[in-house]
């Protein structure tokens, strides 16, 4: 017992230290008047995007009758259902308030938002599908506009001052990992057509 507490006194400074630095991050970043406009738009991409990506692939692969595109379409669906379940369950556990409840003096947030900070799950939807999208086509015109683009949610959520920097930083890395999981998946459950 006397090494758990050790260890918590050897960790506490570092906790400490990230939080200072994610709060720093955030206030250069978060201006005093956010207006909404492209970043609020770019924002709210992450939650119309999934299901769009989801919809188009699958009218087009039953029009088409491709088997892989409607694979694929399946695939955004899976991923999209499994990321939003993992970014509910880790807001739950974690509970950590948004900066401007903890900092109202020097985060100034586009709108007023409650609920749990951590994880970023716009960041987390935006990342999981730009990497569904990687994995199906394996083109850099496809991956680099999908990672442009879910980068520029995560950002939007900094600037608009909903989200830390390791809110959103956490975000990518799990919506990348649910990324992953739902193409492994999706390959077990509809086997890939050749």
């Amino acid at each position: 017992m006397k090494a758990f507490y050790t260890l918590l006194l050897l960790l506490l400074p570092v906790y400490l230290l990230a939080q200072n630095i994610d709060i720093d991050l955030l206030k250069k970043i978060n201006p005093t008047h956010p207006r909404s406009g492209i970043w609020a738009a770019t924002s709210h991409s992450a939650y119309w995007v999934p299901p769009a990506t989801a919809a188009g692939t699958l009218v087009t692969g039953f029009i088409k009758k491709d088997r892989k595109l409607i694979t694929n379409g399946y695939q955004v669906i899976i991923n999209t259902a499994i990321s939003a379940g993992v970014s509910e369950v880790m807001k739950q556990t974690f509970r950590r308030d948004r900066p401007a409840e903890t900092y109202p003096n020097i985060i100034y947030p586009a709108e007023e938002k409650h609920g749990r900070s951590f994880p970023s799950g716009h960041t987390i939807m935006a990342f999981a599908t730009a990497t569904t999208l990687s994995l199906q086509y394996k083109k850099w015109y496809v991956a680099v506009p999908a990672y442009t683009w879910a980068g520029a949610v995560g950002y939007s959520r900094l600037y608009q001052g909903v989200h830390y920097p390791s809110d959103v930083l956490a975000g990518a890395a799990i919506g990348i990992g649910t990324g992953y999981l739902s193409h492994w998946l999706t390959q077990k459950i509809f086997k890939p057509a050749h």
